[in-house]
């Protein structure tokens, strides 16, 4: 099964989820995307319609080394409401699982607790969903077992820190030489 789970609810930012998974494609990472809702069908927030991969219920939560949840309104609200996914992201934190979050998600992870004595960063606005973070200033940081981006503009950014975490920094590297990425 997947290495990375990317969780996609109706209202999401596409480019933020689907940059961030072709970064680890290419890096040989498995990933699957996986609609929170019944269909396989997921419109996105500029109604832009990604097939997903599964569905929540297909999900096999041992195999999973990352969960990333991409931003976007209401996908971040979407997600929150999904009481399914939020044990789930709760189990995998206890376990030491990775979890990644963008834009507006991020507010996720804060709301369930996993962001307490953390560092992270969030799309403005959203920081006081943050509980118990210490708010960066930067677009992307890891803290332990999680990254935050702050929105689409990092969403390279978070795909090669994630392939740093889950492969190594020499082939994120050569990916983001690959893509003619000179930031980061």
């Amino acid at each position: 099964m997947a290495q990375v789970y990317a969780f996609m609810a109706p209202g999401l930012e596409e480019v933020e989820c689907l940059a961030a998974v072709d970064v680890m494609i290419r890096a040989g990472i498995e990933v699957n995307l996986v609609s929170i809702t019944d269909s396989l069908e997921v419109t996105g927030a500029h109604h832009i319609t990604v097939k997903a991969d599964c569905r929540l219920e297909d999900v096999d939560w041992d195999e999973a080394q990352a969960l990333f949840l991409p931003g976007g309104m209401p996908g971040t609200t979407n997600l929150a409401s999904c009481e399914e996914l939020c044990a789930h992201l709760k189990e995998a934190y206890d376990q030491g699982k990775h979890l990644a979050a963008i834009c507006a998600a991020p507010s996720v992870l804060g709301k369930l607790g996993l962001l307490e004595g953390k560092k992270a960063v969030c799309f403005p606005g959203f920081e006081g969903e943050l509980t118990g973070a210490s708010i960066q200033e930067c677009g992307m940081i890891t803290d332990g077992q999680i990254t935050t981006a702050r929105g689409l503009g990092y969403a390279l950014d978070l795909g090669l820190e994630l392939v740093r975490i889950l492969k190594n920094r020499e082939t994120s590297k050569r990916i983001k030489a690959a893509i003619q990425y000179d930031q980061f």
